[in-house]
């Protein structure tokens, strides 16, 4: 049966109207999936770039800190060669973590985490350093003050003991002075053939020396000889076979004559005779008696 044209017209022409409507119907779910998308894309965008500014922060922040420790690193100082040595490998290390931050991206983040452990670590390290060199410090000023006051006390007492070895030398000098023996009484005669005393030079025949060594309680006790020399008016030691030589004051003298006796602290009269000379001259003769330690004195005898 044959379609009706008019029909057939209407029938196209409400199926046109139907394709039209279905297109409208898809442009507008696709333009609106685009924006949407769009809208998706913006947002991840955005996020992303708030992320990577963040990051970027992050690391910056994290160089400064760095760059902070070094300067911190840099200022300390020690007087321990030890600790110093430390430092410089210390120092090195920090340097090196800021190479490795400036050539790390933002964005690998485990990277960044690894190097804000090691800042971590250097700081503690750091503290560390800061508590040893101030526990050195405080141990150094305790132990230069106990130095120092040991000297002060080596000081007093070397002061001290030169001052009791002034003492003990101005009293061993004041014994020794007081030790020495003395005499007193020194006196000669001149004697003639009849042992009588006479002041004639012709008829002289031996002269007698008497003194007497006086007490005393520090003397060293024992044996002592004395002995004497007698000059002639000429200044000439008068000698015979009997003299001898005695040392004293770092010399050898010649004696005249000499004799030994038993002193004991206590006062000793004792007589020295010269006997055996030729002659006699006329004029002054001096006489001095001394010991190996001392001088005990001096007279002179006039002969006519």
């Amino acid at each position: 049966m044959r379609e009706d044209p008019l029909e057939r017209l209407d029938r196209e022409a409400r199926e046109k109207q139907n394709n039209n409507g279905s297109l409208k119907t898809v442009t507008i779910v696709m333009a609106a999936i685009a924006a949407v998308l769009a809208i998706v894309l913006a947002t991840i965008w955005y996020q992303k770039s708030s992320l990577v500014s963040e990051l970027e922060q992050e690391k910056a922040d994290l160089l400064v800190q760095i760059d902070s420790l070094q300067s911190d690193f840099s200022a300390l100082s020690s007087d321990y060669e030890m600790i110093n040595s430390q430092l410089d490998t210390s120092r090195e290390q920090v340097a090196l973590l800021i190479e490795k931050l400036k050539k790390t991206e933002a964005t690998n983040r485990s990277k960044i985490r690894q190097y804000e452990k090691e800042l971590g670590t250097l700081r503690s390290i750091m503290r560390s350093y800061i508590v040893q060199i101030d526990s050195l410090n405080t141990l150094n000023k305790k132990l230069t003050a106990d130095a120092t006051s040991a000297r002060a006390e080596a000081a007093e007492s070397r002061r001290a003991n030169e001052e009791l070895k002034g003492q003990v030398e101005d009293l061993s000098g004041k014994v020794a002075a007081g030790s020495v023996l003395k005499a007193r009484g020194l006196h000669v005669d001149a004697y003639n053939a009849s042992n009588r005393v006479t002041d004639r030079s012709s008829r002289t025949v031996r002269l007698l020396t008497t003194l007497s060594l006086v007490e005393n309680e520090l003397a060293e006790r024992g044996p002592v000889r004395v002995y004497i020399r007698v000059k002639d008016p000429d200044g000439a030691i008068l000698m015979n076979s009997s003299s001898r030589t005695f040392e004293f004051g770092g010399e050898t003298l010649q004696a005249s004559a000499s004799r030994e006796v038993d002193y004991e602290g206590a006062e000793v009269e004792m007589s020295i005779y010269l006997n055996d000379i030729p002659s006699y001259s006329k004029g002054i003769y001096t006489v001095e008696a001394f010991t190996t330690k001392t001088r005990l004195g001096k007279t002179e005898l006039l002969l006519r």
